[in-house]
């Protein structure tokens, strides 16, 4: 019984803060987990930017809203659930990935949820769990399934390597360096068909 886990950003859909970044002309905004693999330090980072520029909820929504995704990533994901149970795992909120799940047909996701005051100043984040993508991983064999992963930043490698089969996709050229040994694509039909000979 297999089951696929995907990251979100970088591979479904475009990197929120990076449109987040130029929408608000912050350039700091623009780090991720690809130049950041401590996703606590990175976070706290960012609500201090935001605190400082003013800027809430609201204002991030209102960029999502603009957020299409990735060319080819829906018909992706429309096939590999047609084969397999996919759960899609990522370092997001709820707040922000709710729009995005409606545009790619409401597949399952893991996420995290922001604290938010009622004036929309987001004022923490409530984690689901620690190294929750690796984590799920593991609970998801531990209940009997053979998972397969893939992802393109550091905090997806746990759950890459930790699965029966894991592919980096439009991932850093520092990454597809630093970790040779996992197979890289960069487009839909190649991650599919690895996909398919992993099942």
């Amino acid at each position: 019984m297999n089951i696929v886990c995907l990251d979100m950003e970088g591979v479904l859909v475009p990197e929120i803060w990076i449109a987040f970044a130029e929408a608000s002309g912050i350039p700091e905004l623009k780090r991720t987990t690809r130049d950041e693999p401590d996703y606590d330090k990175l976070m706290k980072w960012r609500l201090e930017i935001l605190k400082e520029h003013g800027l809430g909820l609201k204002e991030i929504q209102e960029t999502i809203a603009k957020i299409d995704p990735m060319p080819g990533a829906k018909e992706f994901l429309d096939e590999l659930r047609s084969l397999t149970q996919v759960i899609i795992l990522s370092d997001t909120f709820e707040q922000f990935a709710t729009p995005l799940m409606k545009k790619l047909g409401w597949p399952t996701i893991f996420c995290n949820t922001l604290e938010v005051a009622p004036d929309g100043e987001i004022t923490g984040f409530k984690m689901r769990c620690e190294k929750s993508k690796l984590t799920t991983v593991k609970a998801l064999q531990s209940i009997g399934y053979d998972t397969i992963a893939s992802g393109d930043s550091f905090n997806d490698l746990g759950m890459i390597q930790a699965s029966k089969a894991g592919f980096l996709f439009k991932s850093t050229e520092k990454i597809k360096k630093d970790y040779p040994d996992i197979p890289a694509y960069e487009e839909y039909d190649e991650l599919l068909d690895a996909i398919k000979k992993a099942l």
